[in-house]
Formats: structure tokens, C-alpha cells, sequence
């Protein structure tokens, strides 16, 4: 959700900038912007609304906009309706070129976040004769901390502060002092930022692709921290202005593997990307014949005291955790909640100190879940992050971490990282069964053999993938979709309609199919495409009464079975077969033609797959 980069250094820094936002555009943006200081010269500001390409195309590639220092924005409105006027960067003068040129304003910013107390902070400021040219809540925050600058005649740092204090709500600001050129200075709260030094130069960037062509090192400022970039170091304050040291952190997958390697979207190829990753994950906790978890610091005892597992998470992060529920408390026979973030909050929930908490989160910066956890540890209740980003939120504050090696996801409709998130569950599934004693030796070892069987079964579909985007073709044109299944089956099919629904924008819903008949079912009317999931042998003939229901009111069915249940053709009028593996893995095999139909029914409308529209990659703000 939006895009922050920053450059200071010995080069011209807008081209820099528009590379590193045109890395980060997968977040999801509707416009765009740039603040350039050549030497002590004003910040000259430039924005449009739209894509990056028509900022870049005025600035002629940045070219055009001279200077070693700059800040530049990718925006996602949130306060304001999407237009020049509202895009990034903000100033502190009381008026803002509508297209470019010098600002004469002492503070020049950018933000991430929401400010939850921007009204009550703007009339503040009106009263002290601050005038406002934008709806936005990034203006109050860089007017806010001008004030602060000027009345008590400090310092950026103690202005910063000053403004971190007052603040409600989350935040990854950047900002430039007009008396501190060659100088950018950055503050954090929730919102996630990264701090790269090399050669002489500083990079900033709210996720690592904008800035991986430069630098593999990278600084993490933390919660509450400020920063100051210049001449080639950075130096860290906390909220009392007192340095503080931080340590380097090697970033281990390289630029490339950010790129697209010949696919046309980045989507189909993180789907091609599975078994890598599926393989990868496993292989990060699989020692031989045996599931380790000391790298992610659950040791025997404790897997032995917990008495009940909460699993939270948003989106297709929860999804894998409905999966992770039916696997463990079938396999371990310990009781799982499954929980989503935003609502886990709010409600009180009731903690039990044996319980442990599990927060998904492919980025580590999900708001709701990075509250939900803070919330379980604030009640002393045991934490284990499952993030795919090394040093984010989840994973510095977590109790214990799990990293899923999918490497960088680009597209904004997760596939790698959720088939990376359902090995997590599997191998906590697994391990606490052993621990617990609810397998024997036997049965655990079998278990992890068959689970490495995983990687080549998803690419043996992956092989098929010409047939569904036939099958995709003629239903690009839908209306109402449904997907219905049970047990985990029905967890897949939540999935295959989210996938389905964000990137082709066409109506769909997940439905457990044994609920058909408690209402649903009067919206089944002629050539309205069912799909089915059935890959559970003791559920298989209840789904298939459900979808004959649907085909006796005029439903199309399209059928998702494992290979030997070729009985499925009598029922449905397409289908599409996995290969055989343990029940409770399908999943991992079932989710892939369900990618892959929302990837192709998205493609033959012609429509941009890896940045739908209305959404953003990392949700880090309510």
C-alpha cells in the first residue's frame, strides 16, 4: 500500500527514484511524485495522477530534474479522492505547484499510513495560520512537523519527535528540511521502511525490490525510530532524539529473482515459482527424517504444554490458516481458531496462557495482524510469526519465527506465498502430532516423505496449465461464480474465489457445500459455473449431491478431483484432476488450477493482472 523511496548520494537522483518506485508499483497506486534539492536550492516538486509512466514521461525519465537528493511517492488515497493536488510529496507553504517547479517551504515530505487524528491536528494548525490545499492527511503530518520546527526553534530530530508524540495512527515519513540540504531524515511508526547505505550513497524504500539493484544491505529502522541520511552513513534516534546503533541485515535473494524471466505477468510466473518455493520451506525444517523447529525457537516442551492453537491472519494468509486448522486438529487432535485479524482485535478475546498464537502474514506488515499479535503478547500468550519477509514487524516482535521461502511476490494476488504458508502448517501439523503422541514413528515419517513429494506434483500440473486457460476463455464473461466444497475442500475453494474475484473483478463466492440449501442455492440459475473441490474421499459423494443439485437448476460444473475419481465426468461437465497424495496435503495440488483460472479468466478480459484495481500488495493500514 503505496510506495516510499529516497536517494541521497552522488548521483542524479530523480532517475533513481523512478526506477525504485516503478519496483515498488505492485503495492498499488493511484498517483505518483517527486521532490528533488539541488544543492541548497528549493525542493522541486513534481506529481501526477495516474500511472508512473505519465511522471516520468514529464520529468523526461528524470532527467529533467536536477539534484543528488530526493524522496519520491507511489499513492494509494486514503484521505482525498486520487488527483495531482492530493499526490505525494506534500509541503509545508500554503500552496503546492499543481504541476512542477521550486517550492519555497521549509519541510518537503512524504507518507505512509493513516493519521487517525489528522481533523482534530488541522484545526489545530489553522488556528496557528496554517492553510490547506489538500484533503489529505500527509499535509497535516508535514505542517505539523514545520510547526514544530519553527515555534520551538529546534532541531529535525526534536521536530520529528515532537510530531511522533502528538500522532495517532501509523506512519513511515520521510521528509527534507530546507536549511539541511543533502540531507533526508525519516521517521517510523507501523509502516514499514528499509535503509540501504553503499558507496558513499543512501537508498530508502518501503520494500526491499526498490532498492536491491543498489545494495544487499539494509538497516530496518524500528518502531518509534528516526533517522538521519546524509554523506553517505545513517545515523538512528529514539523518541527521547538519543542515538541509538542498528545492525546490518544481508538481504539473500538477488534483483533478478524480482523480475519478470520472460512471462508476461509476474503472477504466472510466481505460479511457475511453486515448487521452488513449496520445496524451499520444506526444506528449511526438514533434517533428514525428522521436522526441526529449533531454527523458529519451539522447542518439544513447549509444543507439549500448548493446549489450544489461534491462528490469525487477513485474506489468503487466513485461508492457509483454515487449512492449517482442519490438518492439525485431525493430525495433533488440539483445538484451532482460525481468526481474522481485523476482527480478533476488537472483540476481547479470551487468552489462555497454554494457548499459542500464529500469525500469517506474507509481508510481516499486515496492520490488523501485526495488532493482533501484539495484542496476544500483551496478555503473555506464547507468539509464532509465519512471514515470508526476513526483519519485518511480525517477525522482530513474534516470540518465534517461521520464514517461508517463497523470495519476492510482486503480483498483488498471492500465489507463492500462500502454497509457502500451507507447508508451515503442514510441518506444525506434523511435528505437534509426534510431540503429542498422536502418530507413531511410523506415521511421521511417512507423513514428511510424502509432503517432500509436493514440489514435482504442483509442477506435474503446472504441465496441464494449456487446458484450464481454454476452459478460462469461455467463462471470461461471468457474472456469478461460486466455489463450494467441505473440510478442506472448502478452505480451497475460499481461496479460488478470492483469486478469481480480485484480479477479474467478477462476482464470486465460497460456499461450504453442505450450506447450499440454507439459502444459497436460490441464486443458482442457467450457466451459472459451480465449481466443485473434491479431493476428500469421505466427503466426495456429499459434495457431488450438492453440485447435482446445482445442475438440476442449470448450473455449469466444473469439477476438481485427484486422478482415479473418473466417476466425476458422469456429474460435471469439465474437470480437471491433481495428482494423488495424502488427503491432507491436497490443498497444495487443489489451489493450483484455481490459480490458474483466475489468472486466465483475468488475462482474456484484457485486464492488468498484477495490479487490480482498488488494491495494494501489503494491507498497513486499517
Amino acid at each position: 500500500m503505496c510506495g516510499i523511496v529516497g536517494y541521497v548520494g552522488k548521483k542524479q537522483a530523480a532517475p533513481i527514484l523512478l526506477e525504485g518506485l516503478s519496483k515498488l508499483e505492485y503495492r498499488g497506486y493511484d498517483s505518483a511524485g517527486l521532490a528533488v534539492r539541488d544543492g541548497e536550492a528549493p525542493a522541486e516538486v513534481v506529481k501526477e495522477k495516474g500511472k508512473l509512466k505519465e511522471l516520468s514521461d514529464k520529468v523526461d525519465g528524470g532527467r529533467a530534474l536536477k539534484g543528488t537528493c530526493g524522496i519520491g511517492h507511489t499513492r494509494w488515497a486514503t484521505h482525498g479522492a486520487p488527483s495531482q493536488i492530493n499526490a505525494h510529496p506534500h509541503v509545508s507553504g500554503n500552496c503546492a505547484r499543481s504541476g512542477s517547479g521550486a517550492v519555497e517551504s521549509e519541510v518537503v515530505g512524504v507518507h505512509n499510513g493513516i493519521i487517525e487524528n489528522y481533523q482534530e491536528l488541522k484545526e489545530k494548525l489553522e488556528k496557528h495560520g496554517y492553510q490547506f490545499y489538500s484533503q489529505t492527511d500527509t499535509e497535516v503530518l508535514i505542517k505539523l512537523v514545520d510547526y514544530y520546527y519553527k515555534k520551538y526553534k529546534i532541531g529535525p530530530v526534536d521536530a520529528l519527535a515532537k510530531t511522533m508524540v502528538r500522532v495517532r495512527g501509523s506512519y513511515a515519513l520521510e521528509v527534507m528540511f530546507t536549511d539541511h540540504p543533502g540531507e533526508i531524515w525519516v521517521a517510523r511508526k507501523e509502516s514499514p521502511m528499509i535503509i540501504g547505505i553503499t558507496d558513499g550513497d543512501c537508498y530508502i524504500a518501503s520494500d526491499v525490490p526498490a532498492i536491491l539493484k543498489y545494495t544487499r544491505q539494509v538497516y530496518y529502522i524500528g518502531n518509534l525510530e528516526m533517522a538521519r541520511l546524509c554523506d553517505g552513513k545513517a545515523e538512528f534516534y529514539n523518541l527521547d532524539g538519543d542515538r541509538i546503533e542498528k545492525e546490518l541485515t544481508e538481504i539473500k535473494w538477488d534483483a533478478e529473482a524480482a523480475e519478470k524471466g520472460g512471462f508476461e505477468h509476474f503472477m504466472i510466473k510466481e505460479i511457475h515459482e511453486q515448487p521452488r518455493a513449496v520445496e524451499d520451506t520444506i526444506a528449511s525444517v526438514v533434517k533428514g527424517k525428522e521436522i526441526d523447529l529449533s531454527g523458529i525457537g519451539l522447542t518439544d516442551d513447549e509444543i507439549k504444554a500448548v493446549s489450544q492453537i489461534t491462528i490469525v491472519a487477513c485474506g489468503s494468509a487466513w485461508h492457509a490458516g483454515m487449512v492449517g486448522q482442519y490438518v492439525i486438529e485431525d493430525l495433533a487432535r488440539i483445538p484451532v481458531r482460525v481468526e481474522l485479524a481485523s476482527e480478533y482485535r476488537y472483540r476481547r478475546p479470551i487468552m489462555d496462557p497454554s494457548q499459542l498464537v500464529v500469525v500469517i502474514s506474507q509481508s510481516g506488515e499486515t496492520a490488523d495482524s501485526l495488532a493482533a499479535l501484539r495484542e496476544a503478547k500483551a496478555h503473555g500468550i506464547n507468539t509464532l510469526g509465519i512471514v515470508n519477509v526476513v526483519g519485518s514487524s511480525i517477525a522482530r516482535e513474534a516470540d518465534n519465527v517461521f520464514y517461508t521461502m517463497a523470495g519476492p511476490e510482486i503480483s498483488v494476488a498471492t500465489t507463492k506465498a500462500y502454497s509457502a504458508q500451507l507447508i508451515a502448517m503442514y510441518c506444525l501439523a506434523i511435528k505437534f502430532a509426534k510431540i503429542k503422541g498422536t502418530i507413531d514413528d511410523e506415521q511421521y515419517v511417512n507423513l514428511i516423505e510424502e509432503m517432500k513429494t509436493l514440489p514435482d506434483k504442483i509442477g506435474n500440473i503446472l504441465l496441464d496449465k494449456e487446458r484450464i486457460q481454454w476452459f478460462a476463455s469461455k467463462y471470461a464473461n461471468a457474472h456469478d461464480i461460486f466455489f463450494i466444497g467441505r473440510g478442506i475442500d472448502y478452505a480451497v475453494s475460499l481461496e479460488g474465489s478470492l483469486k478469481l474475484k480480485e484480479i477479474s473483478y467478477i462476482h464470486s463466492e465460497a460456499y461450504a457445500a453442505g450450506e447450499l440449501k440454507h439459502g444459497t442455492i436460490s441464486l443458482i440459475e442457467d450457466n451459472i459455473l459451480v465449481v466443485g473441490v473434491l479431493t476428500q474421499s469421505d466427503l466426495y459423494e456429499k459434495t457431488i449431491s450438492n453440485m447435482v443439485e446445482c445442475k438440476s437448476r442449470g448450473a455449469y460444473l466444473y469439477g476438481l478431483t485427484m486422478s482415479g475419481n473418473y466417476k466425476t465426468e458422469d456429474t460435471c461437465n469439465f474437470v480437471s484432476y491433481i495428482p494423488k497424495v495424502d488427503e491432507h496435503f491436497a490443498a497444495s495440488l487443489a489451489v493450483i488450477p484455481l490459480q490458474l483460472l483466475g489468472y486466465y479468466v483475468s488475462v482474456a478480459k484484457g485486464l492488468d493482472v498484477d495490479k487490480p484495481r482498488n488494491l495494494a500488495k501489503s494491507v498497513t493500514v486499517e
